[in-house]
């Protein structure tokens, strides 16, 4: 068998997405750590199929013709590392290694810095979809050198999942641009599932409806705007029964929410890019509190909420209002990824073409919705949306559905019940729209204790007010020419 492509790592990704290569019409060859795990690769899925296997990295490359396009599918971190080191001697120039695992896009852009000069071409994918994704069609993210993808492109576009305005993948950019668009596409990930975990817990304390009832809510707001896999997917976990007990499961299933650090690494990145991403800061806090399972249990017998609520809610009502709430949280919290990606494409010199992100993320990945042609569209019209909340569409959806996400909230509200996401995202949009915010006070503050300086909005510059003597005349000193620089030092 002759090939040009290889995949290191055969855990449930890897195994998968070599099948959906070969499956492809591009022969591939196969390692792992262990060869056992090779062997079994090869007499299970991959017997009759294109594939072929080897016991070592030199044996593996050997199988490989080039110009080699070799993908790995390793633990992010130190493994990817050590994998490279053990690769890289028998790499030849013109060579191609892509690291299609979770890594975090400043290890992605060391290692192409690392490549760079050797001939030798790094590529950093991100992958979604999970494991039917991987062997049926992912949303891919490659980001690198383009001569890279252009040796990449033939398979890519075969092996991802298609939509009607083409494969979902697409050249992201430079460096570590790829790794980058995961994480912030698994951050928005984040804040959706958040966001439909609040929207479920309202239904349930609420109106105290079972989940059975809850799924079919959720499979009838599939129909509509909110249309998307993670939607469906809702209805298809609340409507399952546990085969034990015969009970729905999800009431069985412990409420401590894992992470595996992506929705961490984007709300940390845009702290550092000076960017809002409230929504998602909630929905990291709420799995790091959810995981807090023992001090909650002890608080909830000694703090108190509010006093008993014998009110009833028009259940129709909050129903179709929280229809129009969550679908006002998402336009929200997707608002928040795209301005963040556009910071992190000016910063980093990533050159994102966001209507293209938007594209690609329709089909295969755990993301993909209705209201993503909507938010295609918008970056189509115009380029340089700084926000998604100021394309003509979404502000007017939104700001019709402005009386809907206040009820629901302040339904939740009322009886104690948190939605951390569905307040954030509010609070983002009040706050954005917000002509003036009361940060001029937080200014003054920091001027009276640490001399910070501060502007003006009658006069241009720079100044200081002498606090520790406030009266009538208190004196003002500033530099209505200069820099925004400390007084004293400070």
């Amino acid at each position: 068998m002759t090939t040009n492509y290889g995949l290191i790592g055969l855990a449930v990704m890897g195994a998968n997405l070599a099948l959906n290569i070969a499956d492809h019409g591009f022969p591939i060859a196969v390692y792992n750590r262990t060869y056992e795990r090779t062997k079994e690769f090869l007499e299970g899925p991959a017997k009759d199929r294109p594939i072929s296997g080897a016991s070592t990295i030199q044996e593996f490359v050997q199988l490989i013709e080039r110009p080699r396009r070799i993908i790995i599918l390793v633990k992010a971190g130190p493994p990817v590392d050590a994998m490279l080191s053990q690769l890289k001697p028998y790499l030849e120039e013109g060579d191609v290694v892509v690291d299609g695992g979770n890594s975090f896009f400043q290890d992605t852009i060391r290692r192409d810095a690392e490549f760079q000069g050797t001939g030798i071409y790094f590529v950093g994918m991100g992958i979604s979809g999970g494991e039917e994704g991987a062997r049926h069609g992912p949303s891919l993210m490659p980001g690198g050198p383009r001569q890279a993808y252009t040796l990449l492109e033939p398979a890519l576009t075969k092996i991802a999942a298609q939509v009607e305005d083409g494969p979902c993948v697409t050249y992201v950019g430079p460096h570590g641009a790829g790794h980058y668009v995961k994480m912030v596409h698994n951050g928005i990930e984040y804040g959706d599932m958040q966001l439909i975990a609040e929207a479920y817990d309202i239904l349930r304390h609420a109106l105290g409806l079972s989940a059975q009832e809850i799924a079919e809510i959720f499979a009838k707001w599939n129909e509509g705007k909110l249309n998307s896999f993670l939607i469906e997917i809702t209805s298809k976990v609340l409507s399952y029964n546990d085969p034990d007990t015969g009970k729905p499961l999800v009431d069985l299933i412990l409420d401590e929410a894992e992470q595996k650090g992506t929705g961490r690494w984007t709300t940390q990145n845009a702290s550092e890019l000076g960017i809002p991403v409230p929504t998602i800061d909630a929905a990291v806090w709420s799995r790091n509190i959810s995981a807090m399972r023992e001090e909650r249990i002890k608080a909830s017998k000694v703090l108190r909420g509010p006093a008993a609520n014998s009110k009833s809610y028009d259940k129709q009502r909050l129903i179709d209002a929280l229809e129009g709430a969550l679908y006002a949280s998402k336009v929200s919290s997707y608002a928040q990824g795209f301005a963040l990606m556009r910071k992190a494409s000016e910063v980093y010199g990533f050159e994102l073409n966001l209507a293209e992100l938007a594209r690609i993320w329709k089909g295969g990945c755990i993301i993909r919705a209705q209201l993503l042609n909507t938010i295609q569209q918008a970056f189509k019209n115009d380029p340089n949306l700084s926000n998604l909340l100021l394309d003509p569409d979404f502000a007017e959806a939104v700001s019709s559905m402005n009386d809907d996400w206040r009820y629901v909230i302040s339904v939740a509200r009322e009886l104690g019940i948190p939605c951390p996401a569905m307040s954030s995202s509010l609070d983002y949009y009040d706050a954005y729209r917000s002509e003036r915010l009361p940060a001029n006070l937080i200014q003054g503050l920091r001027d009276f204790f640490g001399a910070h300086t501060y502007k003006r909005i009658d006069k241009p510059g720079v100044f200081h007010t002498e606090w520790a003597e406030v009266t009538a005349s208190a004196k003002q000193t500033g530099d209505e020419g200069g820099e925004d620089e400390p007084v004293n030092g400070k």
